[in-house]
């Protein structure tokens, strides 16, 4: 944990924050989904697992999650960005809370946006074993998110993080209550 409080001691430049996304959007923009598609279509060989569905609906459905997916978790970064001068990158952690935008609606938007857009991938190409393998790496992201990242921001920021995650859900946004 002392090393997660050592980097957020600095606060970076707006230009040094953007140019932190260059090798982040290259890994999980086009490295990443190569990999899944690869590995997912290596195993289902491998298994001999069929792929499923097929034409407009696995291209309408996987498109769909990507495009949620991504806008999501875009939307997560930029408020990163500005509302909390930092980044998701952990040698560039936020600066304050962030609690507008995505966050208010889900301490994990980064998170579910990304599940989601690789659940599109695997859709997109109907790999059960790629739906499986987003799965497995999502809930292992998410369980990073519950017991290190959690504990390192209420340790940073004290009982304002704390009543956030008290008021905030996890992961999943609930109804607005009118």
């Amino acid at each position: 944990m002392k090393i997660y409080k050592d980097w957020a001691k600095r606060e970076f430049t707006l230009n040094q924050r953007l140019l932190a996304f260059i090798p982040e959007g290259v890994f999980f923009l086009l490295i990443l989904p190569l990999v899944l598609f690869w590995l997912s279509g290596a195993i289902d060989r491998g298994l001999s697992i069929q792929s499923f569905g097929g034409g407009v609906w696995n291209i309408a459905a996987g498109i769909l999650f990507m495009a949620g997916g991504l806008f999501l978790a875009m939307w997560a970064i930029i408020t990163q960005v500005t509302a909390g001068r930092g980044t998701p990158v952990p040698m560039m952690p936020t600066q304050k809370v962030v609690a507008q935008g995505p966050f208010a609606h889900s301490r994990n938007p980064m998170t579910l946006g990304t599940i989601l857009a690789y659940l599109g991938v695997g859709i997109l190409i109907g790999s059960l074993s790629g739906l499986a393998l987003v799965l497995i790496a999502g809930g292992a992201l998410l369980l990073y998110c519950k017991f290190i990242e959690e504990k390192e921001l209420a340790a940073r920021f004290g009982p304002e993080y704390l009543e956030y995650k008290r008021t905030t859900p996890f992961l999943i946004p609930r109804p607005r209550r009118k």
